[in-house]
């Protein structure tokens, strides 16, 4: 990775770092991404009550479990494809309360054309 953090990383590290994510404050659930690549699995959990997030690597029991490759995922966080998208063809899958990818979706930034708070979040901007 040349020394620099993927997309991943930062999306998950800035998840953990700011604590409280307002596009979650309704939300009270964990959702385990399982990042997928031949042998090996990479686990995020993100543990959410009502806008509060925490951030584990833990393989834990998850009130939705969603799997993708670590390129799918890297795509999804740099606003490059589309959640939704991405379930209906397969790439993603869900297991548990498919509901809250719904919730979930809106922390992924739009495509690099959109604007609005989504966009803004993916280009790095705060406040």
């Amino acid at each position: 990775m040349n020394g620099e953090a993927s997309a991943t990383v930062r999306f998950f590290e800035d998840l953990n770092r700011s604590r409280h994510e307002p596009l979650l404050q309704k939300v009270t659930g964990t959702v385990r991404f399982d990042l997928h690549q031949e042998a090996h699995t990479e686990h995020w959990t993100l543990q959410i009550e009502r806008g509060d997030v925490r951030v584990t690597r833990e393989d834990r029991e998850a009130d939705l479990v969603v799997n993708a490759s670590p390129e799918l995922f890297e795509q999804l966080v740099r606003g490059e494809e589309n959640t939704i998208a991405a379930i209906l063809r397969g790439a993603l899958t869900l297991t548990g309360n498919a509901l809250l990818i719904l919730r979930i979706e809106r922390l992924f930034p739009g495509p690099p054309e959109s604007h609005g708070p989504r966009r803004r979040i993916a280009e790095g901007a705060t406040g």
